[in-house]
Order: C-alpha cells, then sequence, then structure tokens
C-alpha cells in the first residue's frame, strides 16, 4: 500500500510567557534566567497513514493531538523532523479557518478553495454542491462575520469535501454542528473512504471514532503510545480514565 500522510520523528514546542512583574523581570535579566518556560508538544513522533485507510488519532487533553493534526496540515511547521504527505489535503482543524470575515459566504468559498488548492474552474464546478451540502443557501451572499459557528462549520466542512482532497483531517469540528448535519458529514466522509482517501478523525466521541476507523494512534504528552487496531487503541483509553 501507498503512505499518503508520512510522519517521522517530528517534534513541536512552544514558548510559555507568563505575567510577571518588573522587578522579577529585572532580576531574571540579571540572572541571565530565561523569563519564558518551553513546552513539547509534540515529541519525536513517528507513524504513517496508508491510502485508503482511515486513523483514529486519540489521547486526553493536552496530549498533543490538535498540534499534530496542524503539522500534517501545513498550519504548523516542525521544530525537527519530517512530514509527508501525497495529493491535495484538506480538513476541518478550526473554525472558520481560511475565511475572511468580511467577505460573504460565496466570496469565501472561492477564497478557501484556492487555499485549499483548487482552480477557479473547478471552484465554479463545485459550488453548487458545496452551497446544497452546507444548506446555508439563504445566506451565502452575507458577510461571514455574521455567521454563527454551526453555519461556519456548514460551509467550510462543504467546501473541503468537495476539494478532491486526498488527505482529509478532521478535528472535533462535528460537535459543532447539529446531530442531521453531523449526519450528514459522516456519510459524505463514509464516501471519501469509499474512495480510497487517507482519513485522520480527532474525535473525544469514541463509538464515532471505533465506527469509522481502522486503526488508532494514542498520544501521551506528545508521545506515541500506542499504535494498533481502533478497538484496542480505545481500550487503553478507557483503561486509563479508570
Amino acid at each position: 500500500m501507498t503512505a499518503a500522510i508520512v510522519v517521522e520523528h517530528v517534534k513541536k514546542k512552544f514558548t510559555l510567557r507568563h505575567n510577571r512583574s518588573f522587578k522579577e523581570l529585572a532580576m531574571a535579566v540579571i540572572r541571565h534566567q530565561s523569563i519564558a518556560d518551553t513546552f513539547l508538544a509534540v515529541n519525536d513522533v513517528t507513524f504513517d497513514v496508508h491510502t485508503g485507510e482511515t486513523l483514529g488519532l486519540l489521547g486526553l487533553n493536552g496530549s498533543g493531538k490538535s498540534t499534530l493534526l496542524k503539522l500534517i496540515s501545513g498550519v504548523l511547521t516542525p521544530d525537527s523532523g519530517a512530514i509527508l504527505t501525497r495529493g491535495r489535503v484538506a480538513g476541518l482543524i478550526e473554525v472558520g479557518a481560511g475565511f475572511h470575515p468580511d467577505l460573504t459566504g460565496r466570496e469565501n468559498v472561492y477564497l478557501n478553495g484556492a487555499i485549499l488548492g483548487m482552480t477557479e474552474k473547478q471552484i465554479e464546478a463545485n459550488f453548487r454542491n458545496i452551497v446544497d451540502f452546507s444548506e446555508i443557501e439563504k445566506f451565502i451572499d452575507t458577510e461571514v462575520k455574521f455567521y454563527s459557528s454551526g453555519m461556519f462549520l456548514r460551509l467550510a466542512f462543504s467546501v473541503a469535501v468537495y476539494s478532491d482532497p486526498e488527505v482529509f483531517l478532521i478535528d472535533e469540528i462535528l460537535a459543532v454542528g447539529d446531530e442531521p448535519f453531523q449526519r450528514k458529514c459522516l456519510d459524505r466522509i463514509r464516501e471519501l473512504q469509499g474512495e480510497g482517501r487517507a482519513l485522520i478523525v480527532v474525535s473525544h466521541d469514541l463509538n464515532m471514532v471505533a465506527g469509522l476507523c481502522d486503526r488508532g494512534v494514542l498520544l501521551e504528552q506528545g508521545k506515541v503510545r500506542q499504535d494498533g487496531p481502533i478497538d484496542d487503541v480505545i481500550k487503553t483509553l478507557r483503561d486509563s480514565h479508570l
């Protein structure tokens, strides 16, 4: 099988700055001490995802899941290691990411489609499908700063799934939509699976993950604790709560 996503020894750290008094800052400078702490969010992570495979990326809050997804999508760059992806990468990582608040829904479809690598001709060919799927045709010429988070989700998901991605990333985003739209999204995700796309799903809804994914990677404090069949990984995660 061909690898659609390759993650090799990836590390990503963030600098945490704290509010300090002027006296504390002055003393830190005098003593040549750092005034910021670093946090290693992703620590030497390695795995791959093959074409046609759906991977559940699991872990407790703060385990590094969302950071890793942003690294794979290209929103963030790793401090060390390498990430390789095959073909177009699309996903739902943050509500409204790639949308400009002062542009209308229609204008944002073209903007977001272009960001995802679609040509203007491809966007025009899929525009009706995108709007129909989103179910917000009435508001398509309204500036998106007036959209609810649910409307953002509908339009963002619609653009992403009709961008013809080889790699599709989903981060907890389905929790924003109402139940009928969630079911519609899951049906569309299953269509992408049937077309042989590679998917990574991050969600705290373990039943949904179990129904969608073949395999799981469990992160703990930025490291891979387990990589294996999804049911085994979910069991480990559930046992860790006990």
